[in-house]
């Protein structure tokens, strides 16, 4: 066990005590990093207007009404932390409205790209890949439930 030169008293416990410190952070850092992985899982999918495959109950919070997303556009939702866009007339899809290149809020949607207000980062409205950076992957797929003309979280 080593002695600290200037009190004499050992200093293997605050080593031991850094070491874990270190090894909390990096794991907490790496399973952020792993959600990002996951974007293309069936689960994480966000559903188009026709699709039958949604599973549960009577499904989540109600977003907003079709008409509300403009054809070519999308609609920002702060709260929920989600974003919708229409691509195509009648295809819906649904992305994480947090940036991942620092986490930050997207701002909003337009000219056919979801945009980061924060560094300038834009995405495609279709798949969610980056159309401009300084980010470097896509957004993150979101499940949401087209019912009607009713759009909700899944």
């Amino acid at each position: 066990m080593a002695e600290s030169a200037i009190t004499g008293r050992p200093t293997s416990t605050r080593r031991a005590f850094m070491t874990a410190c270190g090894a909390a952070g990096l794991a907490a850092a790496l399973a952020a990093c792993g959600s990002d992985g996951d974007s293309g899982s069936e689960a994480s999918k966000s559903s188009g207007a026709g699709d039958s495959g949604q599973t549960g109950g009577g499904g989540g919070m109600e977003l907003a009404k079709t008409s509300d997303i403009p054809e070519g556009g999308g609609k920002v939702f702060k709260d929920h932390e989600v974003v919708v866009t229409q691509p195509k007339a009648g295809e819906f899809k649904a992305f994480s409205s947090v940036c991942p290149h620092m986490g930050k809020p997207l701002g909003d949607v337009s000219d056919g790209t979801i945009n980061c207000p924060f560094h300038g980062s834009k995405f495609n409205i279709a798949d969610g890949s980056v159309k401009h950076g300084p980010a470097t992957k896509p957004l993150t797929s979101a499940e949401i439930k087209v019912q009607g003309d009713t759009i909700s979280m899944a």
